[in-house]
């Protein structure tokens, strides 16, 4: 007689493969032998996703069914606790069902809940959902948050991340100040509010992209991973009255433990706005990596840029993107490039008087090889004595083989430094 090795699996074994499996194939495993069959009806992971749910209909509304009878199939059969809840099928609209799912979740233990509405107007998620009070990680996707008065928060969320949402500004800055574990925080593509006041005292990981007015840190002293893009050029105001603080030191005044600072899209715009000093009052002494994207042809870009690199001693990593708006400003052919004279020599005045002494890598792209772009170039070989590899990558070969040449003449500070050019 054969012995049924897949019967005699224990339990914990039985387990560990279900949790590799997509929940499609954890049911299908129910054939397996009768030690098998009700195994995947505790599974403590649910996920319905278009991997995990196959179904195929040209009708809607035969497509919704299919899906909700799956889901609400597999709720009414399972036992024991849910701890993870992800529901992102590509096919599935914000239908009144859901609500059922997370009313029934609320009664449970959920600690992380995924929920994406690829289709159809946004989903405005039930009271029941801020009931889940011992979740630890929630996303949401194309959803409308609005709680109830007597909500206070997600007492032991650590990860947070929202996209495609809508919130009013009352509601945002609740959310985040009553969440006091908070250490992961994205947030793409909002509306509802336009200040982004973030008190989290336990954030660690922040992750933006959108369109706002201003961003405000309190209380945010371990913050050490910060991704700031603003998708869209307002026209800042360089007039405008900040006394004697500008966006630049605002912005960086509550982040003593950043480690790794990207500032992409229009963002190194409005920390340009206002007063920018040489240096910062307290340097960036942790900050290690830095990556901007910056419009040369900007000086108040290019010194705020400056100031963050003479405030941060020990950087090891630096990647500048060109922006694209300053490439498409610029004449035709390149010697007609007019480039102002003060942007063009702002980095001759440190030429000699810094050293970046932990810089190893650099990564450039986008640049047309005009004087400011080059001055910035002469001004890294030259104050990088430790200096690995610079990788240079322009925004077109209309002045290829001519950067190239220029580039290699540069005086190096390091000896081991080695120029990379890449092709566009």
């Amino acid at each position: 007689m054969e012995v049924d090795r897949i019967s005699d699996l224990p339990g914990h074994i039985i387990d560990k493969i279900l949790a590799q499996l997509s929940l499609r194939d954890a049911v299908r495993t129910s054939v397996l032998s009768s030690k098998w069959r009700y195994k995947w009806i505790t599974l403590p992971h649910l996920v319905f996703d278009n991997q995990s749910v196959l179904v195929s209909s040209q009708d809607q509304t035969s497509l919704k069914n299919k899906l909700v009878n799956i889901v609400d199939h597999v709720l009414l059969l399972h036992t024991g606790p849910i701890h993870r809840f992800k529901l992102s099928h590509r096919d599935l609209q914000g239908v009144s069902d859901i609500d059922r799912w997370i009313l029934y979740l609320s009664r449970g233990s959920v600690i992380e809940f995924i929920l994406e509405i690829w289709k159809g107007h946004r989903y405005k998620l039930p009271s029941s959902v801020y009931s889940c009070q011992k979740l630890i990680h929630l996303e949401l996707f194309n959803c409308v948050l609005k709680p109830p008065p007597t909500f206070n928060g997600f007492r032991c969320l650590k990860s947070l991340d929202l996209q495609h949402i809508t919130m009013d500004q009352d509601v945002f800055e609740r959310l985040i100040s009553s969440c006091p574990l908070l250490g992961r925080l994205t947030l793409m593509n909002f509306d509802g509010f336009t200040v982004l006041n973030i008190h989290a005292p336990n954030l660690q990981f922040f992750d933006i992209g959108g369109t706002f007015d201003d961003v405000n840190f309190v209380n945010t002293f371990r913050l050490a991973i910060v991704s700031i893009g603003l998708y869209v050029n307002i026209g800042y105001d360089q007039n405008q009255t900040l006394g004697s603080t500008g966006n630049l030191i605002k912005f960086l005044a509550h982040l003593p433990s950043v480690q790794r600072l990207e500032v992409q899209s229009y963002f190194l715009k409005y920390l340009a706005v206002g007063k920018i000093p040489r240096r910062l009052p307290t340097p960036c002494i942790e900050l290690n990596y830095l990556s901007m994207r910056i419009n040369f042809n900007d000086m108040e870009e290019s010194l705020a840029a400056l100031c963050l690199l003479r405030s941060s001693p020990n950087l090891q990593e630096l990647e500048i993107l060109v922006h694209l708006s300053s490439l498409l400003k610029l004449p035709a052919r390149p010697e007609e490039h007019a480039v102002p004279r003060r942007v063009a020599n702002i980095w001759e005045e440190d030429y000699y008087n810094f050293s970046f002494n932990h810089l190893r890598l650099v990564k450039i792209a986008g640049i047309l090889g005009v004087r400011c772009e080059t001055d910035f170039i002469n001004f890294l070989l030259a104050n990088s004595p430790v200096l690995e590899r610079m990788t240079v990558k322009p925004a077109s070969n209309d002045r290829g083989w001519e950067l190239l040449k220029e580039l290699v003449r540069f005086r190096r500070a390091s000896v081991q430094a080695e120029i990379i050019y890449l092709d566009p």
